[in-house]
């Protein structure tokens, strides 16, 4: 099936729709030629949540999660496999059965680099993709951080991540959710908006940097009526600012 989204969906005969999405980091980590060091945890905490975030706001219930790690299993590997667990369960997957993945058993790694996929199940009457109704408002939920600042936005409760798209999803008029990336809240607009065959208008630029890179998906984009715009922010604990409107 055709998306604009960062995911492949494969209908089959059924009515089921099976949803894959991937997520990749290099030079994060550890290890000495690392640009960005954090742990291992943090490393594989976050690189989860983007694919997971992906496949969930499609409305797909994951079912397995599988990563490819450029490290040695011992140590690197074992702590960023904690943090992909860690983060999967928050999705609903079992770390024991529903997790698998690789490491390198060959070579010494200087330089951390990691992928993982995750797959997902749904019905193709659930899809929460080109759902997005004329006059509805778009909001960022969360704060674009890249690099350095992701960490402390994320203990400043600043940032999205995977409990708030399930959240999200739990909310009747709530229309749609697609996580921001590396290309911005900007080109997650314009998305949202083909996809459900709207036009878009981006907002006053003052509060948020629509142009900036979300990194580990930072920011949520919510597509809601306006008048729903004070409910959604009892809700969500988190920085909430409108964005755009589609028309």
């Amino acid at each position: 099936m055709e998306t604009g989204r960062d995911v492949l969906l494969f209908e089959f005969e059924n009515g089921e729709v099976m949803v894959v999405g991937c997520d990749s980091a290099g030079g994060i980590g550890p290890k000495p030629l690392d640009k960005v060091k954090v742990d291992g945890y943090t490393l594989g905490k976050f690189t989860a949540r983007v694919v997971l975030m992906e496949v969930l706001s499609t409305a797909a219930k994951p079912i397995c999660l599988v990563d490819a790690l450029s490290v040695e299993l011992n140590p690197t590997g074992t702590e960023i496999l904690k943090g992909l667990r860690d983060e999967g369960e928050k999705a609903g997957l079992d770390p024991k059965l529903a997790i698998t993945g690789s490491t390198e058993k060959n070579f010494a790694v200087e330089q951390t680099g990691i992928g993982v996929t995750v797959v997902g199940m749904t019905k193709k009457e659930l899809l929460k993709i080109g759902v997005s109704h004329p006059n509805d408002v778009v909001v960022a939920v969360g704060t674009p951080c890249v690099g350095n600042e992701v960490v402390p936005a994320e203990k400043e409760g600043k940032t999205a991540d995977t409990q708030d798209v399930v959240k999200l999803l739990s909310i009747d008029f709530v229309h749609e959710v697609i996580p921001v990336g590396s290309e911005g809240i900007a080109h997650e607009i314009e998305t949202l908006a083909k996809c459900s065959k709207l036009k878009f208008k981006i907002a006053d630029q003052s509060k948020v940097n629509t142009k900036k890179s979300a990194g580990p998906a930072t920011v949520l984009l919510v597509t809601l009526p306006k008048a729903k715009l004070g409910e959604l922010k009892r809700v969500i604990k988190k920085p909430i600012n409108t964005v755009g409107h589609l028309f």
